[in-house]
């Protein structure tokens, strides 16, 4: 199995427990690592036989930016869903930052991959 990438993608969202953090909007930046298989797409030049990154980023944008989930852990849950299904991906890791989230930290987050790699 190949990857296809996708990283510092960086969004707006309302996340978090505070009353503070409900009333703003906060970026986070993913890092996707996606299983596929590249040489079906090599060999044809086709992008229908190519795991579209754009669309993914485009569907994650939409989907994160119109959420207004609590954690971070709900969050990265329901982006490894979207891909798994909605992109027909077998393995995924995702890389969730909510930068800024602790003071003297320079990053926070989660990571989670789903899914069976081959």
């Amino acid at each position: 199995m190949d990857t296809v990438y996708l990283r510092d993608l960086r969004i707006d969202t309302v996340i978090g427990i505070y009353d503070w953090e409900r009333r703003t909007r906060q970026t986070i930046i993913l890092d996707l690592e996606m299983g596929a298989d590249v040489a079906r797409a090599a060999a044809t030049e086709r992008i229908e036989d190519a795991l579209n990154y754009k669309a993914v980023a485009k569907r994650l944008i939409q989907f994160v930016g119109d959420s207004e989930f609590q954690l971070v852990e709900t969050l990265a849950e329901r982006c490894a869903e979207i891909i798994l299904e909605e992109f027909d991906v077998p393995w995924v890791r995702l890389s969730l930052n909510k930068k800024g989230a602790v003071r003297g930290a320079t990053d926070v987050g989660v990571i989670i991959e789903r899914g069976e790699r081959s």
